[in-house]
C-alpha cells in the first residue's frame, strides 16, 4: 500500500469522526438571568453569573437587544454597565452572558480611519477588512524588558523639542484650561512629528469640537498616518472608557510592529470622570473631588501601557491632556497624572490672552527624561534660556512700574535685553514645522554671540539621534 493511500484513508477517517462529532454535539444551554433593577445608568441582574468584564446581552420583548459590560457584583447579583442606549429596556428583561470579553480591533487598515469606543467606523468609509484582534485591557509589560528612554522625539514644536525635549518613549502631560490653545498644540504635534504613526484619542470631548479637530486641525495630510478614535461626551461612559483603552490597544499594536508612534489622548481628565461616573454608580465611596479609589488604580493601567517596547523595538511616545478646571493645578487628577508621568507641559491662560502661541510656561513645565537624551552643550543652553525666562518672571512687576533701576543687577539687566528674543524663540505659527535640529540649531543660535564667554557648544550628536 503506497504511502498517498494510506494519507487518504487517514483523511477521510478523521472527516468521517469529525461528522459523527458534530450530530452528537449537545445543543449549547443559554443560561439567562433576569434584570431586576435599574437606578441611573447601573443595570442589576439576578440568576446568572459571569466575571468583571464579561459582556452581556439584555434582551426586552419590542425592544433592541442592548449589550452590558458586568462591572462588579454583590449579594447574588451582577452590577451591569451598558454600551449603548438603554431606551426600551423593562423589568424582567433576559441578560444573557455572552463568551468572551471586549476586544480591540487592531490592523494597518486603521490608517486615515475614524472610529468610535468600540472600533467601528464614524466616517463613512469602506468596511474595515484584515483586522485582528486583542485584548482591550492590554497585556502586562516587564519593566525590565523595556528599551531605556535615550533618543529624542521630533514633535515640530520648537519650544518643546528645544527646551522639553521629548524621548521615545517618554509620557507626557499637557495640562492646560480650556480655550488655551490645546487642541492646536495637539494638531501641530499631529502634522509635524517625525513618528511612523499617530494615533488620536479623543474623549468625552464635544461631538463639534471631534469634526472641527479632524478638519481643520489634523487636516488631510495629519490623517493619512493617524488613526483617531472619538468617544464624544454623549457616549455612555463606558464607551468612552473603551475609547481610550482601544486607542492605546492600536498603538501598542504599531509599536509591537517596530515603529515609532505617537500616542495623543484629549483628555485623561475625561477617561477619569468617566470611571468615576461608573464607580459612584455602583457604590464605591467617593473620595477627593468625589473620585472614588478606583479612579486612581486605572489612570496607571492606562498610562503605563504607552512607552518603550524591548531594546531595538517600536516605541509609543504618549501626550496625554489633563484639564485643570478653574486653571487649578492641584486638582486631583492633575495631581495624580503628575506623579505617573515623565514630564508636563503645562500651557499658560495668560500667555493665551496675550496672543502667544503656543501658549507653553516655560517655567512651569519640565521633561524629566531630557537630560538622558540631550547633549551637555544643548542641556546648558537650555537651563541658561530658563534661567533668563524665570529672572524676568519674578521681577516682572518691579520692572513694568519702573522700580528696578538698571545696572542694579546684571542677570536682570540681561533677562530684559533678551526678553524680545526669548519670547520670538517661544512663539510659532500653527502652520509652521519647526525640525528637531533646526530648534536646537536657533537655541545655539540665540546665545552665539556669548559663547565666547564660556557658554559651551552641543557636544552630543543629539539632533542626528532623532528621525527628523
Amino acid at each position: 500500500m503506497t504511502t498517498d493511500l494510506r494519507a487518504r484513508r487517514a483523511e477521510r477517517r478523521a472527516q468521517g469522526l469529525a461528522r459523527l462529532r458534530e450530530q452528537v454535539q449537545p445543543p449549547r444551554i443559554e443560561v439567562q438571568g433576569t434584570l431586576r433593577r435599574m437606578v441611573g445608568l447601573t443595570l442589576e441582574a439576578r440568576g446568572c453569573q459571569a466575571p468583571v468584564g464579561a459582556r452581556c446581552a439584555i434582551r426586552s420583548r419590542g425592544a433592541p437587544e442592548v449589550e452590558a459590560e458586568v462591572v462588579g457584583f454583590g449579594d447574588d447579583c451582577l452590577y451591569l454597565m451598558p454600551t449603548g442606549d438603554v431606551q426600551g429596556l423593562t423589568p424582567g428583561a433576559a441578560v444573557v452572558p455572552q463568551e468572551g470579553v471586549y476586544e480591540a480591533v487592531v490592523g494597518d487598515a486603521l490608517l486615515g480611519r475614524i472610529l468610535d469606543g468600540g472600533g467601528a467606523p464614524l466616517d463613512g468609509g469602506r468596511p474595515l477588512r484584515g483586522l485582528s484582534r486583542m485584548p482591550l485591557m492590554g497585556r502586562g509589560v516587564n519593566p525590565l524588558s523595556r528599551a531605556p528612554i535615550r533618543r529624542p522625539l521630533d514633535v515640530g514644536v520648537r519650544a518643546i523639542n528645544a527646551l522639553l525635549t521629548v524621548g521615545q518613549g517618554q509620557r507626557m502631560g499637557l495640562f492646560a484650561g480650556s480655550g488655551v490653545g490645546k487642541s492646536v498644540l495637539l494638531g501641530m504635534m499631529t502634522r509635524y512629528t517625525s513618528a511612523d504613526v499617530v494615533v488620536v484619542g479623543l474623549i468625552g470631548e464635544r461631538g463639534r469640537e471631534v469634526r472641527e479637530f479632524i478638519d481643520d486641525i489634523l487636516g488631510a495630510e495629519g490623517l493619512r498616518r493617524a488613526v483617531v478614535v472619538a468617544a464624544p461626551a454623549d457616549a455612555s461612559p463606558l464607551m468612552r472608557m473603551h475609547g481610550a483603552m482601544q486607542a492605546t490597544a492600536i498603538a501598542e499594536h504599531f509599536r509591537d510592529q517596530g515603529q515609532q508612534v505617537l500616542l495623543l489622548m484629549d483628555s485623561l481628565t475625561r477617561y477619569a470622570q468617566a470611571q468615576r461616573e461608573i464607580g459612584l454608580a455602583i457604590g464605591e465611596p467617593p473620595t477627593t473631588k468625589g473620585y472614588p479609589p478606583s479612579v486612581f488604580a486605572r489612570l496607571p493601567r492606562l498610562v503605563e501601557r504607552a512607552g518603550n517596547g524591548p531594546a531595538g523595538g517600536g516605541s509609543i511616545t504618549a501626550f496625554y491632556t489633563v484639564l485643570a478646571e478653574g486653571d487649578n493645578q492641584q486638582d486631583p487628577i492633575a495631581d495624580a497624572a503628575r506623579a505617573i508621568l515623565d514630564g508636563h507641559v503645562v500651557l499658560s491662560r495668560e500667555l493665551a490672552d496675550a496672543g502667544h502661541y503656543p501658549a507653553i510656561d516655560i517655567e512651569q513645565s519640565v521633561s524629566r527624561a531630557m537630560m538622558n537624551i540631550v547633549g551637555d552643550g544643548h542641556r546648558v543652553l537650555a537651563q541658561r534660556f530658563r534661567q533668563l525666562y524665570g529672572t524676568y518672571r519674578q521681577n516682572r512687576d518691579l520692572i513694568s512700574v519702573g522700580a528696578y533701576q538698571r545696572g542694579a543687577d546684571p542677570a536682570i539687566d540681561e533677562a530684559i535685553a533678551r526678553r524680545p528674543q526669548l519670547m520670538e524663540f517661544l512663539a510659532q505659527d500653527l502652520r509652521e514645522s519647526d525640525r528637531f535640529a533646526d530648534s536646537v540649531a536657533r537655541l545655539e543660535a540665540l546665545f552665539a554671540d556669548s559663547r565666547e564667554e564660556g557658554a559651551p557648544r552641543r557636544e552630543s550628536p543629539a539632533a542626528s539621534g532623532s528621525d527628523s
